[in-house]
């Protein structure tokens, strides 16, 4: 996963306690890098801010078990524009981690050996538990330190392409502690391909996506005691879309979606809306990147059953969070912390 790059010397680097890291996460739909400084406690000063590309690796690996030609050359194109960008920097270390596709893909050992010739370094294929305590990780960093005891226990949920990880846990002046995880094989770019095929998806598909996803949603809730959370944090391209829209946002602005607090409520009617769109309605909305467009749908339908799920927790308990915040940071900024307090 790692390569030391022979740039700086590793004297030189101790003596500043930071290191120089290039951080990618290849998921299901997209691939992300950010190149930054890290210290010995995981404090982050980015150098190159998130690049993203919807590369869409795990088209169709949900049914075949195979990734596609013409996925793995979207992706390698990608990551050869991310090599070009880490030459120019002083990069001392490259994370290259790939998540839910990838452990799916039976012919997973052919892209892992075109990465490591683009790249000098060979991914790290994680498992769903590790996914989720990064992303925990990365998640977080959205809550003001000084009113923390008032947030934790968290519930961070990230939505990605392929998997859903539900993550409850705190940090505190020994770091961060991860309670209890659970990573489910329910996503946007799964549950689009599995069950939403019309334009828009029709009622019966609609129920056969909502009855799968809340089959993933009770396994969750059995291992992840999310009526305990205090603040709920959601993360992913997914999540800040559908806020983005909620919002009536023309243009995707990350500085204006992270640390944005949402009712539940209010989103559910949001990801109904835009579940209901055809491709071409939510074309209009020019907020919805596009390679995303035909998978919307499957994303907010997962995100909606998620959070009416865990409004009816809050019902049954008579208390618990009606609202949740949007983390621009996740795995990605998970993946370079890890990297330089292990």
């Amino acid at each position: 996963m790692n390569n030391m790059n022979s740039g700086k010397s590793g004297k030189e680097k101790s003596v500043k306690d930071v290191l120089t890291v290039a951080a990618i996460d290849c998921g299901t739909n997209s691939i992300k890098m950010i190149i930054a400084d890290a210290d010995s406690s995981g404090n982050l000063f980015v150098r190159v801010p998130r690049i993203m590309r919807v590369v869409r690796l795990g088209q169709n690996v949900d049914v075949n078990r195979r990734f596609s030609c013409e996925a793995l050359n979207r992706t390698y194109e990608a990551v050869r524009e991310f090599a070009q960008i880490i030459e120019q920097h002083d990069v001392d270390i490259v994370s290259f981690v790939a998540t839910s596709a990838t452990r799916d893909a039976r012919n997973r050992e052919e892209f892992e050996d075109e990465i490591e010739k683009i790249l000098s370094v060979r991914p790290e294929v994680i498992s769903g538990l590790k996914e989720a305590q990064l992303s925990f990780s990365g998640a977080v960093s959205v809550i003001d330190a000084e009113k923390e005891s008032s947030h934790f226990p968290c519930l961070v949920i990230d939505l990605g392409g392929g998997s859903t990880e539900f993550v409850l846990g705190r940090r505190d002046s020994s770091g961060i502690k991860v309670d209890k995880a659970f990573s489910a094989d329910m996503g946007s770019v799964r549950i689009t391909e599995r069950y939403l095929h019309g334009n828009p998806a029709s009622a019966e598909e609609e129920k056969a996506a909502k009855d799968e996803i809340n089959r993933w949603i009770d396994r969750a809730f059995e291992e992840v005691p999310v009526q305990e959370a205090k603040t709920i944090i959601g993360v992913s391209g997914t999540v800040a879309t559908l806020a983005a829209i909620n919002r009536g946002m023309k243009e995707y602005d990350r500085s204006q979606l992270d640390g944005l607090t949402l009712g539940i409520g209010e989103t559910i009617h949001t990801c109904t809306r835009v579940l209901n769109m055809t491709f071409e309605q939510r074309k209009e909305l020019n907020i919805i990147h596009p390679d995303r467009i035909d998978v919307m749908g499957g994303g907010a339908i997962v995100w909606r059953e998620i959070l009416r799920r865990i409004g009816e927790k809050a019902c049954e308990n008579g208390s618990g969070p009606n609202s949740y915040t949007v983390s621009e940071h996740g795995l990605l900024e998970g993946i370079a912390r890890d990297v330089c307090v292990r």
